[in-house]
């Protein structure tokens, strides 16, 4: 068994496709509508779908706001360097909601953005041996 993808609901796909694809350099892999539905389903990610998980970002066409809830915790990605990740994420128009640095009671350095719905994507700063 392995993890396929996570879905999120987005309020604006576009914004959501700019934000992951522009500011945090994944692909767009598929898009598909669905007419009778009214929704639109779109894979991103680094990686293709044989070869890693990735986003499924739904687009109910109706809804343009969600309320994310308490439950929610944040997607988790490895970057080189949390630091420079950050100052890529502000050059490119992204939101830095905690700067790089150490974690909390540790040494890991981390970071927090946020995407156009509101959803905190984690950077952690891949360790050196």
């Amino acid at each position: 068994m392995r993890i396929l993808h996570t879905m999120l609901r987005v309020g604006n796909l576009e914004k959501s496709l700019a934000f992951y694809t522009g500011v945090l350099g994944m692909k767009e892999l598929r898009r598909k509508d669905y007419p009778d539905g009214r929704f639109t389903l779109a894979f991103v990610g680094y990686q293709d779908e044989a070869s890693g998980s990735v986003l499924e970002l739904t687009h109910n066409w109706d809804t343009e706001r969600y309320d994310l809830g308490s439950g929610y915790g944040h997607i988790a990605i490895e970057v080189e360097d949390a630091y420079r990740a950050c100052e890529d994420v502000k050059t490119r128009g992204g939101k830095i909601v905690r700067e790089a640095g150490p974690m909390k009671h540790g040494l890991t350095v981390i970071a927090f953005v946020e995407d156009p719905d509101g959803y905190k994507i984690e950077f952690i700063q891949k360790k050196t041996a």
